[in-house]
């Protein structure tokens, strides 16, 4: 496996010869093992960071899981198994990617000790599905409700996805912008709870300046200027138009050719274009506004008229920022001007101005009263450092949207893992027959991330981990490690708790993944056929085609 290109990490890009049986299982158990070692120093508050080069010369540098993975080339099949594990952690909550590749990996290794116990794969999956409801139970019964309108509580939780990662020096700054955010999109329509941070919560990253000068925009930011140099660059209170037609004259759909016999007539052809565009901004300027946006162009003539009417124009604006104008604003975006009405000008934005920013112009329509949509914009020294906080900014967002939708906390800091652990070894007495050993090598899996946490902060993890078992045997679920020093601390005092729904998206997705790859007993390499002809082309080869 290739760190983007240059600098080996490790290798196992050898295709895969047949493999069956024993030794596809072992093959598929290491491969997930080191794929999982990969990632382990990245866990905790003292994780390392990674720096992996890509074929281009250019540098990533990162302790995010999912961000590390996503960029090493690996061809072992199960390998890439693992790394799509962390991608679906990520897309489904936006946190744990490294918590659950760590996971998989560790049942995946507790499972050889089964197999070389001969017990078969079938029955180790059906003791797998019975721990892993066990498991469910147990982080229902620990799991503490949290009050979404509590900033409090909300901040210490996305404080808890922020303290492993790059941006931990600015937590608080980085908490409220997540916060912010969150909190400015999410709407609730008809009883329904929409949430949709990746459409209408924008992160515009602008080098220079410091980190802290980084902001959430009560309303939208572009990268635009407006088309005529002496337009106005400062509206208090503007009116808005969105439109998605050109303001420009329209040419035919298919070739048109026109012939002309006197001057005069070609003259009047180019006035009567003229007096097409004249037409369309007479009849945007009907409603008075003050700011004209458009996805498409705007003609020179068009800029002429509008700048006489005092109104500035933006063009060529891309149609996922209109959409975020029209819902910051409360305008609505019109296709084709004869369409227009009052009530589609948007008047809730208090203030468009234009200000440069390092090299470029940015556009900002802010002061809205209730968007329903924003900009974060980041500012910070180098863009490499800029794209991991926009990561990490990320993560925290998706775990402030989680809590939105299921508000349950989960003790942090392995304490929940802990609880699962020593709850599946209690259980593990009462499973009769073979299905004991595989039960108890999920909990015995479980203790991976304690013990994990401990040994990235440099602690002694065996003395740790028997001090944090007998907390756990008395019945108090809450103790977990403290990351910074390795100790054993009490969640409830020390307040670091987690969204109850990506404990709950780790658990299925490791189990879920060891299942998987336990059910696979051979690995054979498929025929390429066009790779056989030396081209592309599909079908049987030249011979048996001339046989035919």
């Amino acid at each position: 496996m290739q760190g983007g290109g240059q600098t080996p990490v490790f290798v196992m890009n050898t295709a895969p010869e047949r493999q069956s049986g024993r030794k596809a299982q072992i093959s598929n158990i290491t491969a997930a093992k080191t794929v999982a070692d990969v990632i382990r120093t990245c866990l905790g508050p003292k994780a390392m960071l990674k720096m992996i080069l890509d074929p281009m010369g250019g540098i990533l540098l990162t302790n995010d899981g999912n961000a590390i993975l996503r960029e090493i080339d690996v061809a072992h099949p199960a390998a890439k198994n693992m790394i799509e594990l962390s991608r679906t952690q990520d897309e489904e909550c936006g946190d744990g990617t490294t918590s659950v590749v760590i996971l998989a990996g560790e049942i995946l290794a507790q499972s050889l000790a089964q197999l070389e116990r001969d017990i078969h794969p079938v029955v180790i999956i059906s003791a797998y599905n019975k721990a892993l409801k066990e498991a469910l139970e147990i982080i229902k019964r620990i799991s503490i409700p949290i009050n979404t309108s509590d900033d409090a509580q909300m901040l210490s939780l996305i404080k808890t996805s922020i303290g492993t990662k790059f941006v931990v020096r600015w937590s608080d700054l980085m908490c409220k912008l997540a916060l912010d955010a969150v909190r400015t999109v999410a709407s609730n329509e008809e009883g329904m709870q929409s949430v949709d941070i990746k459409r209408y919560a924008r992160v515009e990253k602008v080098p220079g300046g410091e980190i802290e000068q980084s902001r959430v925009l009560d309303g939208v930011m572009l990268n635009k200027d407006i088309v005529h140099p002496k337009m106005r660059r400062r509206i208090v209170k503007p009116r808005i138009v969105l439109l998605d037609c050109p303001l420009e004259y329209k040419k035919g759909e298919s070739q048109t050719n026109m012939e002309f016999t006197k001057e005069a007539d070609y003259a009047r052809s180019l006035e009567i274009e003229e007096e097409q565009v004249k037409m369309m901004v007479n009849k945007v300027l009907e409603f008075k506004p003050d700011l004209v946006i458009t996805e498409k162009g705007v003609s020179d003539y068009a800029q002429h008229w509008f700048f006489k009417a005092g109104v500035s124009a933006l063009r060529r604006v891309r149609k996922s920022d209109n959409n975020r104008i029209a819902r910051a604003t409360g305008a609505t975006i019109v296709n084709r001007i004869e369409d227009l009405r009052e009530s589609d000008v948007g008047t809730k934005c208090g203030l468009f101005n234009i200000e440069k920013l390092g090299d470029e112009y940015f556009t900002f329509l802010t002061e809205c009263e209730d968007p329903k949509a924003c900009t974060i914009l980041l500012r910070g020294p180098s863009k490499d450092i800029l794209n991991e906080i926009d990561r990490n900014l990320a993560d925290a967002m998706s775990v402030a949207r989680n809590v939105f939708f299921n508000p349950l906390l989960a003790p942090g800091g392995g304490a929940t893992e802990m609880a699962i652990s020593v709850g599946l070894h209690v259980k593990a007495r009462t499973v009769t027959g073979v299905e004991g050993w595989p039960f108890r090598a999920v909990a015995d899996a479980m203790e991976i991330i304690p013990r994990t946490l401990c040994q990235n902060a440099g602690g002694n993890a065996i003395r740790v981990l028997t001090e944090l078992r007998a907390k756990h045997a008395n019945g108090e679920h809450s103790w977990g490690i403290d990351g910074n020093t390795g100790k054993i601390v009490d969640m409830k005092e020390y307040g670091l708790y987690e969204s109850a729904s990506v404990k709950i998206q780790i658990l299925k997705t490791a189990i879920e993944a060891a299942r998987v790859l336990l059910r696979v007993d051979d690995v054979v390499q498929a025929k390429r056929q066009d790779r056989e002809q030396g081209g592309g082309q599909q079908g049987p080869p030249p011979e048996e085609m001339v046989e035919g």
